[in-house]
């Protein structure tokens, strides 16, 4: 089940932007988990580090593949899940929740507004 609120990317990145704030905090959609199979790497970026749309942001390995991820917003990465690396379970029990990847300040708020929302995500995922 997808949850409300939050936006998708083609790549299959989420983002969800945080109640009373602009950031945007920015993970790996349940059907890309299920894609990739078991996770067995993350490499996570600096915090500090600017990225814009559509950079990539990470490299997230598993049995099948390793795949870059790609921020759905530009601007400044300001936090990022140190624990992950070491629960990347996480992943599969609760991919948009607690395996969030990182939290971004973005440059430009209307970059949040061109992304899929949920309704739009579904039927992009129907054409694949």
């Amino acid at each position: 089940m997808m949850p409300e609120g939050v936006r998708y990317t083609e790549s299959h990145e989420w983002a969800c932007r945080e109640q009373d704030t602009s950031i945007v905090t920015i993970g790996l959609s349940h059907y890309a988990v299920e894609q990739l199979g078991d996770i067995v790497f993350l490499e996570l970026p600096v915090i500090g580090t600017e990225v814009k749309k559509g950079d990539i942001f990470s490299t997230v390995e598993s049995v099948k593949a390793a795949s870059d991820l790609y921020s759905p917003v530009g601007g400044e990465i300001v936090q990022v899940n140190q624990e992950l690396p070491e629960k990347l379970d996480l992943f599969k029990s609760d991919p948009y929740g607690s395996s969030w990847i990182i939290k971004v300040k973005p440059a430009q708020e209307q970059e949040f507004e061109t992304l899929m929302d949920v309704k739009q995500y579904e039927q992009y995922l129907k054409g694949l």
